[in-house]
């Protein structure tokens, strides 16, 4: 085909396009074809319908010989820039010129196949066109990327994308103090009486005595607790690789803060654990059983303000467990913790919802997280230290990068704190 008839081809190809396109336009948003002026003669809505696929099979088919003819005419394109050069004295893989045993062009062998004469009848694509084709050498000494070279691919600077981690969610919840000791020792009042009452001055000219209260206290103490990793890292690595210092230092932190963020929630205070509030001393629990979630949650609420002597701030759940109730529908359908076009704050009972993975699903805890009610306190925040001293490091040219620190929580009043279960 000239390239005078591949234009035409196209030409035609386009001008199909925008009359199916105008046919479709005339349809409208309905594609009610009794609109289309076109499609008047046919008689039925199938007739029409049929009509329509037949033009539309009609594009499908001209754009593969479309196709085929580019094809087609890159191919004699290139055949006749690899003549030049044959003429010009270059060398090709296939050998040089000559009159004896000269080679058919690729695009002579591309026209000459049984595959190409009958493009048209079979609808063939240039894929299955090349098969009768002879190139006359083997395809895996073309340079290409694996007998060439290959292409060269740089990393983004500067830039670590970090694994999908679980968030700090707890840490920042919990009052903070310090401490300097080896464990946080406090007194607790476990005994109050409280025999204060109205009195007379005296009865009957007797003076009257006072009613004697009592206060007894219990000596508490927790022992600080250590948490920690370490990596190994060659010396290579930290001499060439620009800014691995802080990233490792970085990662070696949020380790180790990760792990106290569970521990909080969920350490059973078994050394070297740390007692988290859900395993904390005296912490209550309301059991859901058919009681709604939402209604649970209330009654944890009123067990911390009735029996706790506290005022709950803050509810922890596992995501899965506060799903059900952001999706809770009324009868009729309506979201009650409102339209899913909201985003709206988590909350429940007007309590923030802090959802974390770190909590025990199936769990609720609702608590007074207020300082007087319990604190981490902080011996030794996060320290990092290198060191090739350890095994054979030195003579490997190995450091090992640790990280620890020192805490202990403290539930003053385990009352103040409410589990719910059964979630």
């Amino acid at each position: 085909m000239t390239r005078k008839a591949l234009v035409e081809k196209r030409e035609e190809l386009i001008a199909k396009q925008q009359a199916l396109h105008r046919l479709f336009e005339a349809a409208g948003p309905e594609l009610d074809l009794s609109k289309v002026d076109a499609l008047k003669g046919f008689a039925s809505s199938m007739d029409k319908a049929g009509e329509v696929k037949r033009l539309n099979d009609e594009l499908t088919a001209l754009g593969k010989e479309v196709e085929v003819e580019v094809a087609l005419d890159r191919a004699e394109k290139e055949t006749r820039e690899r003549e030049a050069g044959m003429k010009a004295g270059i060398i090709h893989p296939n050998g040089g010129g000559g009159d004896k045993g000269e080679k058919k062009s690729l695009g002579r062998q591309f026209i000459e196949s049984e595959a190409y004469k009958g493009r048209v009848r079979n609808a063939a694509g240039p894929e299955s066109l090349l098969k009768d084709v002879n190139l006359g050498y083997e395809l895996k000494t073309v340079m290409s990327t694996g007998a060439g070279w290959a292409p060269e691919s740089l990393r983004i600077p500067g830039l670590v994308i970090p694994s999908a981690q679980r968030p700090l969610a707890v840490i920042d919840v919990i009052p903070t103090g310090a401490t300097g000791q080896a464990a946080v020792v406090y007194m607790e009042e476990t005994t109050l009486t409280n025999q204060a009452a109205e009195i007379a001055e005296s009865v009957d000219g007797t003076l009257q005595t006072y009613a004697e209260s009592a206060l007894a206290f219990t000596e508490r103490s927790v022992t600080v607790r250590k948490i920690a990793t370490w990596l190994p890292v060659t010396d290579e690595q930290l001499e060439d690789i620009e800014g691995i210092e802080d990233y490792i230092n970085n990662r070696l932190v949020f380790m180790i803060r990760q792990r106290l963020d569970s521990q909080l929630l969920v350490g059973d205070g078994n050394a070297p654990n740390l007692r988290g509030y859900n395993n904390a001393t005296n912490v209550q629990s309301q059991a859901k059983g058919s009681d709604p979630t939402p209604d649970a949650i209330y009654k944890a609420m009123d067990l911390i303000i009735v029996t706790g002597r506290a005022n709950p701030t803050a509810v922890f759940m596992h995501p899965n467990d506060w799903q059900p109730v952001r999706l809770l529908r009324t009868a009729d359908g309506v979201y009650i913790w409102g339209s899913p076009s909201e985003a709206g704050p988590e909350r429940i009972w007007g309590l923030p919802v802090i959802k974390t993975t770190a909590q025990t699903e199936n769990t609720a805890l609702v608590g007074d997280f207020s300082p007087a009610m319990s604190q981490l306190y902080i011996k030794r925040g996060v320290e990092i230290q290198i060191s090739n001293s350890h095994s054979t490091y030195f003579v490997n040219g190995v450091q090992a990068v640790r990280a620890d620190m020192r805490c202990a929580l403290v539930q003053f009043r385990g009352t103040a704190f409410a589990k719910v279960t059964g979630i």
